[in-house]
């Protein structure tokens, strides 16, 4: 139970704050239920397991995650000969982290190199994919990066008004062509502009439109090809933007996009909005990808490198108040 041990130093330290906050509703909603289960029942059977299978769906952890999960539970629980219920909190929170890392050491920071970085964002419209690499231009730019946009997504109305209102705000610069342009033209010259005036990285919004999955990777590919021309072995990273409060349907984005392009890392938007957190990670054991960012709130500080210490003890926090 040795991170275990740790979760509650983490406490001690008060080092998640900022995630106990945005995962309330999350606490409050499947991970109270949680709470009370273990709490007041002494006795493990097959009763219990069940309903800890209906409290993680419940979390939007996801079937396939669960179902896997209570097995894994279960195995550890009768190996060990353990009949208190109340000493699964601990089993609960080191078997998440399991999940999570997979054996893996896991990196959510942005993999960034010396020279020209570009990052490509993706998700459909709707999720704050445009508000996301805002958020990232902005703590690059405090962090001494010179940062380029590119307004790639010609198609939403808008949408290049809002990227520009945004360049404007955090003062960085950005590349834009009129509405209906061929997104795969913004890059090129988004790309030729950061390499001719030395930027570190570039910020590539696309599309997010699923309607038809085969015109989504070839847009996706020739937009790929632009930019690996332009500048080899680009780019860096490709970030998939989920609304955490759809749910399920954002595992089902995640799940298209995954095969139609090669998505690096995943940002959770509006975390803290949702009573189903769990979604992290079902999205990272049934698709492997790390997520990189949360949102847990509207300020342009509000976008957080992704913690799993900090994001378990978020939603078991309350078990430390007895």
């Amino acid at each position: 139970m040795a991170f275990f041990g740790l979760f509650k130093s983490k406490k001690e330290k008060e080092k998640s704050k900022k995630y106990k906050l945005g995962l309330h509703k999350t606490r409050e909603g499947a991970f109270k239920t949680l709470h009370e289960l273990l709490n007041n029942n002494t006795k493990i059977d097959d009763d219990l397991f069940d309903e800890l299978e209906e409290i993680f769906i419940m979390a939007d952890i996801g079937v396939d995650t669960v179902v896997k999960f209570i097995d894994e539970l279960k195995d550890e629980v009768y190996h060990k000969k353990i009949s208190d219920a109340s000493l699964l909190s601990e089993m609960i929170i080191d078997k998440m982290f399991e999940i999570y890392l997979k054996g893996e050491i896991v990196n959510a920071n942005l993999n960034l190199h010396d020279g020209l970085n570009v990052i490509l964002f993706v998700g459909v419209n709707g999720v704050g994919k445009t508000t996301s690499i805002a958020k990232i231009a902005y703590k690059l730019k405090k962090e001494g990066k010179k940062v380029l946009l590119a307004a790639g997504d010609t198609f939403r109305a808008g949408a290049i008004e809002q990227l520009s209102e945004w360049a404007r705000r955090i003062g960085v610069e950005i590349v834009t062509k009129p509405a209906g342009s061929d997104p795969s033209s913004v890059m090129f010259d988004a790309v030729n502009k950061a390499k001719n005036e030395g930027y570190d990285v570039l910020l590539c919004d696309t599309a997010g439109r699923l309607q038809n999955k085969v015109n989504l990777m070839a847009e996706l590919s020739k937009i790929n090809r632009v930019i690996e021309r332009e500048a080899p072995g680009e780019p860096t990273e490709t970030l998939l933007v989920i609304d955490a409060t759809t749910g399920q349907n954002g595992m089902t984005q995640a799940k298209v996009f995954n095969e139609t392009t090669n998505v690096s890392g995943v940002i959770l938007t509006k975390l803290d909005g949702t009573a189903k957190g769990g979604i992290v990670l079902a999205i990272r054991n049934e698709l492997g990808i790390p997520i990189k960012f949360i949102g847990l709130g509207e300020g342009l500080d509000d976008l957080e490198v992704f913690d799993i210490e900090s994001y378990l003890y978020g939603l078991f926090a309350d078990f430390f108040n007895d």
